[in-house]
């Protein structure tokens, strides 16, 4: 592991457990200043909101003067708004600094781009399945250490020691991290019409023959298994009459095999078959496992539907960033999944109020039997519009300019 990757990979940790820390304390906070539970949902969903926005012009800014100056950006908005987090005294405050912190994030999508600028095509999906690897470590630990530090209802508590963190990591990155992209290509991407950030070369990502299926892809197989995280505690609740406790103990479970699967896991699976491949076959899996998972009836059926489960998931986050950033030329890395982090972000919005409703309306099956189709029906796209387009077609050729006489 080169010390670059290494440091990437610790910042991801640290930017990771600070969030981790302070997400499942919010409804609680915001409950302390009066919320009720649909301003709660609001607050949650906050962030990804200004991450629409915020997450592609990040990266695509990225592209164009380098990873580490808006790394160091991302990191200090963040830093805001944790630190107006542990001043907040109403619930404005708390709709701010959720907001600021997504409108300025980017993070993971920003550390993605800086791994596909020092991996090779080869090592990518390794360099990536770290990245989630570190994601996934956090959240083991995290929501267990924020528990700890709101005791007694001490919820600015938790914000302080995650704005510390990310105060350490902003030290990081200035002192330790270096530019990923060299000088000269800086230079010259700041004055490419491929790095311009407007709205047309955002969308044209859209219709990108390449980069489209992907984002498609990634939006549903997003929804699909947001839904499921999203509405979990709810489904376990409802059909299997567990704890809360209970129920973080099973999560933890899924969270250590989705590190095991990214950690290690990936690389094996990708020295013997391609991105493309693994979409295809996680896919298929993603939804019988979706299936099963929707009509279990005991803890040990439970536990086994969700190995497959965290298994295609884990390998379907990493494989689908790998092969998108390598649909695109260096250039376009950034923006591209700026882009992906913002449909990304498009599905956390969706996902819980989706899966409530299908829960109140249809029962504790229906979100685990809609994700299944919807993964289901993506296998023969995948198949038609990302499997069978040679690798030679991605990324597109460019339009030489016309010749005039």
């Amino acid at each position: 592991m080169t010390v670059q990757l290494a440091l990437i990979l610790g910042y991801v940790f640290i930017d990771m457990l600070g969030f981790s820390l302070i997400l499942p304390l919010l409804p609680f906070y915001a409950t302390s200043f009066g919320a009720t539970p649909t301003i709660v949902g609001l607050l949650l969903a906050a962030n990804a909101v200004t991450q629409l926005i915020g997450a592609p012009v990040m990266g695509r800014l990225s592209d164009r003067y380098g990873r580490r100056p808006l790394l160091l950006v991302s990191i200090a908005g963040t830093l805001g708004g944790f630190v107006m987090l542990g001043l907040s005294k109403s619930l404005a405050m708390l709709f701010v600094s959720r907001m600021l912190d997504g409108l300025l994030g980017g993070n993971i999508s920003l550390a993605q781009a800086y791994i596909s600028d020092v991996t090779d095509e080869r090592n990518r999906s390794r360099g990536l399945g770290l990245i989630g690897a570190a994601f996934g470590v956090s959240f083991i630990f995290g929501p267990a250490l924020g528990g700890t530090l709101s005791a007694g209802g001490n919820y600015a508590l938790p914000a302080w020691v995650a704005a510390g963190l990310s105060a350490a990591n902003l030290l990081g990155v200035l002192f330790l991290l270096p530019e990923s992209l060299p000088l000269k290509e800086r230079s010259e991407r700041a004055h490419s019409s491929a790095t311009r950030i407007t709205a047309r070369s955002l969308l044209n990502a859209l219709q990108h023959p390449c980069v489209g299926p992907l984002l498609t892809f990634q939006l549903l197989f997003g929804l699909a298994f947001t839904m499921f995280q999203t509405i979990f505690a709810l489904f376990a609740e409802q059909r299997l009459e567990l704890t809360a406790q209970s129920t973080s103990y099973v999560l933890t479970y899924v969270g250590i095999l989705v590190v095991l699967v990214q950690g290690g896991g990936i690389t094996l699976l990708t020295n013997r078959l391609t991105d493309k491949q693994l979409i295809l076959g996680g896919t298929v899996i993603l939804s019988l496992s979706l299936l099963a998972w929707a009509f279990t009836a005991s803890v040990p059926a439970l536990l086994a539907s969700l190995a497959p489960l965290a298994f295609s998931g884990g390998v379907l986050n990493v494989v689908s960033s790998s092969a998108l950033t390598k649909s695109v030329y260096r250039e376009e890395i950034g923006g591209t999944l700026g882009l992906s982090a913002a449909l990304s972000s498009l599905a956390r919005v969706i996902a819980p109020a989706l899966g409530g409703f299908l829960i109140d309306q249809f029962g504790a099956s229906a979100p685990g039997v809609l994700g299944a189709v919807i993964v289901g029906a993506l296998a023969p796209f995948v198949w038609q519009r990302i499997l069978n387009v040679p690798d030679l077609a991605c990324p597109a050729p460019r339009e030489e300019p016309a010749r005039v006489g």
